[in-house]
């Protein structure tokens, strides 16, 4: 057993309550990584408000930073680091990152900034660590598109480092005012996937460009993976002696060694101790791509998991369980599923209520009214031409009920993960 690890445990049990009343039954030792019982993210994110009386921390919070989740409703889960934590959570990302890059890149960061989110200030750190020098430019995903245009070509700048909502938006903006923009060699692109019909959409505006993932990582969950220039879309490469990761099985919860099977994408972050996670599921789905054994072992991205806590569609995140009060509050006590999918170039949500007994228009109607009460982004979304939602009764023969728990799927991701690598190869 890796004596980090024993460490972390015996660090999490001795000063986290949460941790302490996980582990109870668990013995000083002699036990093994799979002997430890998965994290259910509902109950770690259970009483985390306020910050000062959260059982899963392990002391007060003196230094560091204070991150949202993310979140639909704008009530995201805050996430914490030290300072020292957060120095290595960007030196090990900007590290891989340098990978993707070439000396004297000159870089647009796109991402989002304010309202306690990370990702433009962690993409600005992580390239700040780069073994590549580059020179960064700061423009943050709020950039009005015509003076980004602009700026793209006075710069000479040639990579954009963005999320896939966020770079749509600007390919379309190009489009429509006839631009190409054939100095861009490279995009990276995070917290979202990007599809086959995007990456065909793309191709005619960055007509010259590398399409790349920028690496996996959440501020809750922390490094997942690092994207290095041999992974194809979807891949990316464990962060050996930073985090665990594990594929478990999804009915079963046993550990996929092989390759080529699906299972839920586990992490365990050996660095960080305010906020220990510890066999966290991260709600993907994956696959390993390589043989036990493989130094920085390859995994793919194969979707999100069935009861994933956090369902990522573009720049939102949903949570299950606010969609899930939204349900019970409109409709009773029924059962749902959601289902995402792509059509005409644009994420679909189907919120399906699972009932023998037919589902009225008008309740359907009222329930789609109150989410959108609920969570403005979504709202954004639809008004901005991005995303469709729509809620529909679904008979219990035609719901999707996982193959060998039997359970019905909470999440169903039908969007095609697969095709979007072959079409950039």
């Amino acid at each position: 057993m890796n004596s980090e690890i024993q460490t972390l445990v015996c660090h999490a049990r001795r000063h986290a309550p949460f941790y302490a009343e996980l582990y109870r039954s668990l013995p000083a030792s002699g036990w093994q990584l799979q002997d430890l019982p998965l994290i259910d993210p509902a109950d770690y994110w259970r009483h985390s408000m306020p910050l000062a009386s959260w059982p899963v921390l392990t002391g007060p919070i003196t230094d560091g930073n204070v991150f949202k989740t993310g979140g639909s409703s704008g009530d995201g889960k805050l996430s914490v680091y030290t300072r020292a934590e957060w120095n290595d959570f960007v030196r090990a990302f900007g590290a891989a990152l340098g990978t993707r890059l070439r000396s004297g890149d000159r870089v647009a960061n796109l991402f989002f900034a304010g309202d306690l989110y990370t990702s433009f200030l962690f993409i600005h750190s992580a390239l700040a660590e780069s073994p590549v020098p580059v020179c960064e430019y700061p423009f943050t995903g709020a950039m009005e598109l015509a003076a980004l245009a602009e700026a793209v070509k006075v710069h000479q700048i040639n990579v954009l480092a963005c999320v896939p909502a966020q770079l749509m938006r600007f390919a379309s903006h190009l489009a429509a005012s006839q631009q190409v923009l054939s100095g861009v060699s490279t995009v990276l692109y995070g917290g979202e996937s990007l599809f086959a019909d995007q990456i065909t959409l793309l191709k005619h505006t960055f007509p010259n460009a590398v399409f790349a993932s920028i690496g996996c990582a959440g501020v809750d969950s922390g490094l997942v993976g690092a994207s290095t220039p041999d992974c194809a879309l979807g891949e990316h490469r464990v962060f050996d002696g930073e985090t665990i990761v594990e594929i478990v099985d999804e009915a079963s919860g046993l550990a996929i060694h092989g390759t080529g099977q699906n299972g839920l994408l586990v992490v365990t972050n050996l660095k960080r101790r305010l906020m220990p996670l510890i066999r966290y599921p991260t709600g993907d789905l994956a696959a390993w791509c390589e043989p036990a054994g493989a130094a920085q072992r390859k995994f793919a991205l194969r979707g999100r998991a069935s009861q994933g806590r956090r369902v990522r569609v573009g720049t939102l995140s949903l949570f299950p369980e606010d969609i899930d009060a939204v349900v019970q509050e409109q409709v009773g006590n029924i059962l749902w599923q959601l289902v995402i999918s792509r059509a005409d170039g644009l994420d679909q949500l189907a919120l399906r209520l699972v009932a023998d007994q037919y589902i009225e228009t008008a309740v359907a109607e009222r329930l789609r009214a109150a989410l959108l009460t609920s969570s403005p982004p979504i709202q954004a979304g639809i008004e901005q031409g991005q995303l469709r939602l729509r809620v529909e009764h679904c008979p219990l023969s035609r719901a999707r009920f996982h193959p060998r728990s039997g359970k019905l799927m909470r999440i169903v991701d039908q969007r095609d993960y697969a095709a979007a690598a072959e079409s950039v190869t």
